[in-house]
């Protein structure tokens, strides 16, 4: 175990995502940091990365994504249950969503639809050739895999089957994603696939992942002394590089448009997020559409390349960041002041708000799916307001109602494609001034899935780094899933133990593959 002098050392931590929040945690927790030392360097003015939520119900609710949560997600829970709830001290976070989901409970009855009427979802479609090529994947090296999308290694039949349009919408996978991260989630998600047809085994917050998650994290670790810099923009960090060492030596950053720069001392860590799923999002509202911004001049992109260049070993950023049209989806928050769209929808499709997850339109030209949460799905949301949420995987496809690009929409026009798709316009029309929907660009939101091959991600802890370590979605972690809180927990958690050489592993990674029970019923589901 390293020998540290606690009364010295610092740590910076660049940026205000979930693996940001997580290693100040892991830091006082198992490292023993006085929580003083520790500061958070975040360009905006909250934290929570991609799991975000705001508004107001005058003026509207945002929430730019979600990501779901199952029980083997070990690293989210051990993070959460140390920290506890906003409204109980004596319960953790853990706890709450655990009770939450054994009292509301994921069985959809109406996953998929067409021409307005369900789809029988009993059945994945998949053709014994689909089978083969699935179980081939699985044993598949990666290192074999390299680049290839996932329709260099299916078929064309594959993607017309009830299973991809499940898979494919529920985890936001595109027929032009890394076959990789495919091969990943299905051993990592092996034991949810005889219910995944009706969303069973998966798991939510109370409500939105920002007040459920992020600010209990917050709270507790100012209450720990930790220093949260927002407003602060991270541009370069220098190391010194030699063949068997490599050091961070500096921070520079700008603050209300000062230059500053961070000198490390030897007992000084460093734990830099790279890159950002949600970085250059915009928003429109119900009279404009969300502009698609790319501009990575500044910010976590900007900031990883002027890393990359210092040394092949810190990943290549341009993979994920240049292919905004191949990255890029369009998500929408819609906030009602009159309950007959929830009252609708829970009625046709036999779920209770809360407990039916996604509705994807399977012949929508903009490939959208709706989510009505369990209300209130914010703190400060009224008892006669109601939010759900959408997203359109396809935003430069036209709508088959409104005959515009979802891109180039307004909220009015995006509810307008939705009601008439659900056959609902005519009811829906008298009510329009009571809603409010936010549309989002989100021009990178797809960028982790990107094809990749070895060495585009760095390692959390690269090899001969003295005092830093990298987080995030866009670092290599081992036979773990991007796109999930796991996977940034988990990163924090390899980044901890490791620098500060704690005699501590990151919690392992549940491998449903090797229990014969899990294969076997994997099997059949994927056969019937």
């Amino acid at each position: 175990m390293r020998e540290v002098d606690y009364r010295n050392t610092r740590a910076y931590i660049i940026g205000g995502g979930i693996a940001a929040l997580a290693s100040a945690v892991y830091l006082i927790r198992e490292g023993r940091l006085s929580g003083d030392r520790i500061h958070i360097l975040e360009q905006g003015d909250k934290v929570g990365g991609a799991l975000d939520g705001s508004g107001s119900p005058e003026e509207g609710y945002l929430i730019r994504g979600g990501r779901m949560h199952e029980v083997h997600f070990a690293c989210t829970w051990d993070l959460l249950s140390g920290i506890p709830t906003l409204a109980d001290p004596d319960k953790s976070v853990t706890q709450e969503i655990f009770e939450f989901n054994k009292k509301v409970i994921s069985c959809s009855n109406s996953r998929l639809l067409k021409a307005g009427e369900k789809i029988d979802v009993s059945s994945y479609g998949l053709s014994k050739t689909d089978q083969y090529d699935m179980l081939k994947l699985i044993f598949h090296s990666e290192e074999a895999l390299g680049a290839k999308r996932i329709d260099d290694w299916f078929s064309a039949d594959f993607f017309k089957t009830v299973f991809w349009q499940l898979w494919s919408t529920t985890f936001a996978f595109q027929t032009w994603s890394s076959v990789v991260e495919m091969k990943r989630y299905f051993i990592r998600f092996m034991h949810l696939l005889p219910g995944f047809n009706q969303l069973k085994g998966i798991m939510r917050t109370v409500y939105n992942q920002y007040d459920s998650m992020i600010l209990p994290v917050e709270s507790w670790l100012r209450g720990q002394g930790v220093q949260f810099l927002m407003n602060t923009q991270v541009a370069d960090i220098d190391f010194d590089v030699s063949d068997a060492q490599k050091t961070a030596k500096a921070i520079h950053y700008s603050q209300g448009g000062e230059q500053n720069k961070i000198n490390l001392k030897e007992d000084d860590f460093a734990f830099i997020t790279l890159g950002s799923m949600v970085e250059g999002s915009s928003i429109g509202s119900m009279t404009t559409p969300a502009v698609l911004n790319t501009n990575i001049d500044t910010g976590a992109w900007a900031l990883w390349k002027n890393i990359a260049k210092t040394h092949p070993d810190f990943g290549r950023p341009g993979i994920f960041c240049e292919q905004v049209d191949l990255s890029k989806w369009m998500s929408f928050t819609v906030t009602l002041k009159d309950p007959a769209f929830f009252k609708y929808m829970e009625a046709f499709t036999g779920n209770a708000a809360g407990t039916g997850g996604l509705v994807t339109l399977t012949d929508s030209s903009w490939y959208m799916s709706v989510v009505l949460a369990w209300q209130p799905h914010f703190l400060n949301q009224p008892d006669d307001v109601f939010v759900f949420w959408g997203d359109g995987l396809l935003p430069d496809n036209k709508g088959d109602f409104v005959g515009k690009k979802m891109s180039e929409c307004t909220g009015e026009e995006i509810l307008i494609e939705l009601f008439s798709h659900l056959r609902i316009l005519d009811q829906m029309s008298p009510i329009m001034d009571k809603m409010s929907c936010v549309p989002c660009m989100m021009p990178y939101i797809n960028s982790q899935f990107m094809p990749r091959s070895m060495g585009d991600r760095p390692l959390v802890v690269p090899e001969g780094s003295t005092n830093f370590a990298f987080l995030g979605q866009f670092v290599e972690v081992p036979d773990d899933c991007v796109f999930t809180v796991e996977y940034s927990v988990r990163t924090a958690q390899m980044a901890v133990f490791s620098l500060l050489e704690l005699d501590k592993q990151a919690t392992p990674i549940y491998e449903g593959s090797h229990d014969l029970h899990v294969l076997m019923d994997a099997l059949k589901a994927v056969s019937r």
